[in-house]
């Protein structure tokens, strides 16, 4: 969440740092900020990451969650690797790493997991030890984000919906999306429904913890964001579920 990292914003600032790096209270999700203030999200850590693994695993499968930006799928493959869409879940994510071999793997909550040099489980500590090592060779944090295009994009905007309710719609509008495919429009239900149209994609899928749903949606301009937001709203609606705010 943007307002948890506010202090340490202001420390990069007051201290004119290179970096921020920032840790939750059990230590397995990471935050960073650059040099100038701005967060780098959970994808864009991979990416980042990523990028620099595939230099000494060429070829290999980076993982990745749903909610992903499809920037870092692009980055991936871009840099000789495998991009895999995989569902949101640390214990899912690492059980997928073990499965297909890869080397590194994250979510945009913060979860990476580094099997290169390392274990294979989610260690902030440890990735931010290897961040460090990174804006310390190749240059400034900003610089290293700034490979990845800019894009439009909404946050992980989540939203109650009754726990008998949330996996039933979301299985009428993965029915309705599937009817929709073809013409530029791609449908991944691997979980939940992600819809890949020409203006970037749009995501809806249930918490497997709590009674929400999840949306996000990321856009190549703010015009197409607001055609893809549109589109959570129409499909919410036609299952009889209220937009949240923001949509």
């Amino acid at each position: 969440m943007p307002e948890n990292l506010e202090d340490l914003i202001h420390a990069v600032a007051a201290n004119k740092a290179d970096l921020g790096i920032g840790f939750d209270g059990d230590g397995d999700r990471i935050g960073a900020v650059d040099e100038n203030g701005d967060i780098i999200w959970g994808d864009q850590l991979l990416a980042i990451y990523a990028a620099d693994v595939l230099k000494t695993h060429p070829g290999a499968t980076i993982i990745a969650d749903v909610k992903s930006s499809q920037t870092l799928y692009d980055d991936i493959a871009k840099n000789g690797g495998k991009p895999l869409m995989w569902k949101t879940g640390h214990s899912l994510l690492k059980a997928k790493m073990a499965e297909t071999g890869s080397p590194l793997a994250g979510e945009m909550s913060g979860h990476i997991f580094f099997a290169d040099k390392y274990y294979g489980f989610d260690d902030a500590p440890y990735c931010g030890v290897r961040l460090a090592g990174l804006v310390s060779r190749k240059g400034s944090l900003a610089a290293l984000k700034a490979v990845l295009p800019p894009v439009f994009n909404t946050p992980e905007v989540r939203f109650q919906v009754d726990e008998e309710r949330k996996f039933k719609a979301v299985d009428e509008i993965v029915a309705r999306a599937k009817a929709l495919a073809g013409d530029g429009i791609e449908v991944n239900d691997i979980d939940g429904v992600r819809v890949k149209t020409v203006d970037g994609w749009w995501l809806l899928r249930a918490s497997n913890t709590q009674d929400v749903l999840v949306a996000r949606a990321e856009a190549f301009s703010e015009a197409g964001l607001e055609r893809l937001k549109g589109s959570i709203r129409d499909q919410l609606s036609q299952s009889g579920i209220a937009a949240p705010d923001g949509f």
